[in-house]
């Protein structure tokens, strides 16, 4: 039974996956790169390098991504992972496959190839610009991975100085939006510093709801059965402590555990099932550290 459901977590695992990098890879190439929104990251390069080079965005995604993890590979070692590694080729192919299956049309103007777009309001566009990519980039987040490209140049500024990924990370894609002022204009370039601020915003507050967990206290006078279902059915482990009721003077017992927020549910509904008597305080947990957790939640 456990080995089933190990085998049912990867493969879900591995679809979200796989669904952060599609959306991450639509926001792109149906919205960022028509309206010239270069907002951070290799997107943002790529369509600044397509505007004087004679390849396509999806092209120079592939190729600046391929010379990225090399880069990272060589003098990072071990700092690219293989689901970077797969998060950033998958992201690449995704890009080229929606260029051939739905190509926008395109009118070359002045030297300068224009992209139809989905929609004539640039507004629209960078709304829905930052939801796709911001959400996208917060499930691989969530999912212990990266799409590559400018997170390597992060970690390689943060390996040969004092600045921190964060910081080296926000620097990077700052350069890359601000450029757009010159080479498409203020407009864009106004557009371009919006979205990236924006979707940092949203990356934060995607990641801290998609991994928010629950801290459940139950004030119990029927600790065993309600710890054989936390222990059993929502596989979780518990600590418990001796009580003393303030009114009652009875002697109570103290559960206390951390679960996912649809586990929380049916905890609190099976708690009340068992004993009707019970006391539950159920609070946000942000932030955990132990096993059964990733390092932060």
């Amino acid at each position: 039974m456990k080995k089933e459901k190990k085998v049912f977590n990867a493969v879900i695992y591995w679809v979200v996956l796989n669904l952060g990098t599609l959306l991450l890879a639509a926001g792109v190439y149906f919205f960022k790169s028509p309206n010239s929104f270069a907002t951070g990251g290799v997107s943002g390069i790529s369509i600044i390098l397509a505007k004087f080079l004679p390849l396509t965005q999806s092209h120079l995604v592939l190729i600046i991504n391929a010379i990225l993890l090399v880069v990272g590979f060589i003098i990072l070692g071990k700092g690219c992972t293989f689901k970077t590694l797969y998060c950033s080729l998958v992201y690449s192919l995704e890009n080229m496959a929606f260029e051939y299956f739905f190509p926008l049309d395109s009118t070359i103007v002045g030297g300068q190839t224009l992209f139809s777009q989905l929609t004539a309001q640039p507004l629209l566009s960078l709304v829905y610009a930052i939801l796709l990519t911001g959400v996208g980039s917060a499930i691989i987040f969530n999912c212990g991975a990266s799409s590559g490209g400018t997170d390597i140049i992060a970690l390689i500024l943060k390996k040969f100085s004092k600045i921190n990924v964060g910081m080296a990370l926000l620097l990077t894609d700052t350069v890359i939006a601000a450029s757009t002022f010159f080479i498409f204009g203020i407009e864009a370039g106004l557009y371009s510093i919006l979205g990236l601020f924006a979707k940092a915003f949203l990356i934060d507050g995607v990641i801290e709801n998609i991994v928010k967990s629950k801290y459940i206290t139950i004030i119990t006078a029927k600790p065993d059965e309600i710890g054989n279902y936390i222990i059993n059915v929502i596989e979780r482990g518990y600590t418990s402590y001796d009580a003393t009721g303030g009114y009652s003077h009875q002697g109570k017992k103290i559960l206390i555990t951390v679960c996912k927020r649809s586990e929380a549910l049916k905890l609190k509904i099976k708690v009340k099932q068992l004993d009707p008597e019970s006391f539950v305080i159920i609070t946000d947990a942000n932030e955990i550290l132990g096993k059964g957790f990733r390092g932060t939640v």
